[in-house]
């Protein structure tokens, strides 16, 4: 397994890989970094991320996880930059209960690029982030993704559609 530590706007950031695709996202840092040209794409690509110049990204994904909680990730990819979506909305879409979106939510092994930030409860209300900082993580990705993708690329249309979900 490759590992590298980037620093980002929300503190040091481990990527784990297995050299040919990116693995897993976390907080902290690793004693060694490996070289592994995904990783190495990877931290460019969350560079741009935090700068507001990326609004999708372009990596090889291989979250560890159910059937189940993959297909809720997989959905999750779909929700569009400044978007949201509710965790009643995709149990919807996905044939499931509430919970069970939140479940997977809480078990993504790769938050930020595959954007559970981007899924709150009923309402409006935040809901749950088991990133590092928590809700207040969760809070700042969005205001983040809402200023760029208000001066960005012209997806707030689609963003406000998907927020009905």
């Amino acid at each position: 397994m490759a590992r590298l530590t980037i620093d980002s706007p929300l503190g040091p950031l481990m990527l784990a890989g297995d050299g040919t695709a990116l693995t897993e996202v976390g907080w902290g840092r690793f004693d060694h970094d490996d070289p592994d040209p995904v990783l190495d794409e990877t931290a460019r690509q969350l560079a741009a991320y935090f700068a507001g110049r990326l609004h999708r990204f372009d990596l090889p994904l291989k979250p560890a996880g159910t059937p189940f909680r993959r297909e809720v990730w997989d959905a999750m990819l779909a929700i569009p930059y400044g978007g949201t979506a509710t965790y009643g909305g995709m149990a919807k879409m996905l044939g499931s209960a509430p919970r069970a979106v939140g479940g997977a939510c809480g078990a993504n092994p790769i938050p930020i690029v595959i954007p559970c930030h981007r899924v709150l409860a009923s309402g409006g209300a935040p809901g749950g982030y088991s990133g590092h900082g928590g809700l207040d993580t969760k809070a700042w990705l969005l205001a983040l993704e809402r200023r760029h993708a208000a001066i960005g690329q012209g997806n707030a249309a689609a963003a406000e559609q998907f927020a009905l979900l």
